[in-house]
């Protein structure tokens, strides 16, 4: 054998090795990540009659992922994550005013708030604009958004976390959450939000909690 032949063996040991232990560790992760979204297979059956008409796009996530984890701020600043809403089904969306479709869609997700809004579901809207929070809030003002809290994620890295996961393809992103934080269906692009067949399926997912 020549050097270059061992040297490549050696190589490609240390790969198979790498492989090897990026699995191991991996595994805990994703038993940990199976058995907090134990329950959201059959929350996603639950849904599942309720997805036509005006959300008719909304797609299953296959897998649910646990989402519980995804930080942005609140208005003042202040951190949060998926986890402080445990215990509500909540619509995560993700928008900017640059997004001309999702300007258009956020008077019915205020309205999905006003109407569904409270201790057992949230409508949540992150704004990705860079100069957040302050230009969401004037659009906020403008349109006289009454229901949604404001919050934003300057750094963007909400949108590449759920791109990563298959969930993220444009804007504006809709992501279905259970109580427990984990994803069970999720749309790229805007949708009656406000409207009858949207609250009959959130209502579905919040009768399965």
């Amino acid at each position: 054998m020549s050097p270059l032949d061992g040297l490549k063996n050696v190589q490609t040991r240390l790969v198979h090795c790498s492989v090897a232990v990026a699995v191991v560790l991996a595994m805990p992760f994703a038993a940990a990540a199976a058995e907090v979204c134990s329950a959201s297979k059959t929350r996603m059956e639950a849904i599942d009659p309720h997805i036509k008409g005006e959300i008719a796009a909304l797609q299953f996530t296959g897998h649910p992922s646990d989402m519980s984890g995804l930080a942005f701020k609140r208005e003042d600043g202040t951190d949060i994550t998926i986890a402080d809403f445990k215990g509500k089904t909540v619509l995560l969306n993700l928008w900017a005013t640059w997004c001309a479709p999702c300007r258009t869609e956020m008077p019915d997700l205020d309205e999905l708030q006003a109407d569904l809004g409270g201790g057992d579901f949230e409508v949540v809207t992150v704004s990705l604009d860079r100069k957040a929070p302050g230009k969401a809030r004037m659009f906020f003002d403008e349109i006289e958004l009454k229901h949604l809290a404001l919050y934003y994620d300057k750094g963007m890295a909400l949108f590449p976390a759920l791109r990563s996961r298959g969930m993220a393809f444009g804007m504006p992103t809709t992501v279905i959450l259970d109580s427990d934080g984990c994803s069970l269906a999720h749309m790229s692009g805007p949708a009656a939000w406000g409207g009858d067949q949207a609250k009959v399926m959130i209502k579905a997912a919040m009768m399965a909690d």
